[in-house]
């Protein structure tokens, strides 16, 4: 898909994803792929543009071989994601309570 020595990129990969990958998990398992252009290729999948008309959570784009929901297109966009190793909003500033340091004044 890519050419590192050359610097050539497939833009067919972008434009018509489904031509080259069968799923959107296929795009973050490829190692070819620098992290902006996985998200480049799943956002045109998640585009508006690949939306079944009757039905917009649906994603059917051209020469696809299966039609792929919005949320399988969100959920490989996320695992691109980096993931916070601890606790959301990470560890708390304050050890004590306030109103035992007042107690204790």
């Amino acid at each position: 898909m890519i050419d590192h020595a050359d610097n050539v990129f497939d833009l067919n990969a972008v434009l018509h994803p489904a031509t080259v990958f069968e799923h959107p998990r296929d795009v973050v398992a490829d190692p070819a792929l620098s992290l902006s252009e996985k998200r480049a290729i799943l956002a045109s999948w998640a585009s508006d543009a690949a939306a079944v008309t009757s039905n917009p959570a649906l994603r059917e784009l051209a020469g696809a071989r299966r039609i792929v929901t919005i949320d399988e297109v969100l959920e490989a966009l996320s695992m691109l994601d980096h993931k916070p190793s601890g606790p959301p909003g990470g560890k708390p500033m304050r050890q004590k309570s306030t109103s035992r340091v007042a107690l204790a004044a």
